[in-house]
């Protein structure tokens, strides 16, 4: 045996203060729904669309929706939180800069 290595039944030490365990992969799955891609997608480009509007805001509403159905179809993918995310954050931001592009283009034609 190495004595180096410790046997295999010692216990692990505590992790020195202020330093968090990490999680276990339960609570990261249950976090995160890595088996529902459209879901996950949908929630972050919901989340950049409020820095980009309508070039992201499109895509999540559409991957969105997919996550939900995806969500519905198998509960075992979760992401039904993630997708309802992308939904209402992409549909607001690509309402608000269809609003504002309507708003720039009768405000230029209304100079000539």
């Amino acid at each position: 045996m190495d004595p180096i290595s410790s046997p295999p039944s010692a216990p692990q030490p505590p992790p020195p203060p202020g330093i968090a365990p990490a999680p276990s992969n339960g609570v990261v799955e249950m976090l995160i729904p890595s088996k529902n891609g459209p879901a996950l997608t949908a929630y972050y480009l919901g989340i950049f669309s409020l820095i980009c509007g309508l070039f992201l805001g499109i895509p999540a509403l559409i991957l969105g929706i997919k996550g939900l159905k995806i969500a519905k179809e198998r509960p075992e993918a979760r992401g039904a939180a993630h997708a309802w995310t992308g939904v209402i954050l992409g549909a607001l931001t690509t309402l608000v800069s269809l609003i504002a592009v309507a708003g720039f283009a009768i405000a230029i034609l209304s100079k000539r």
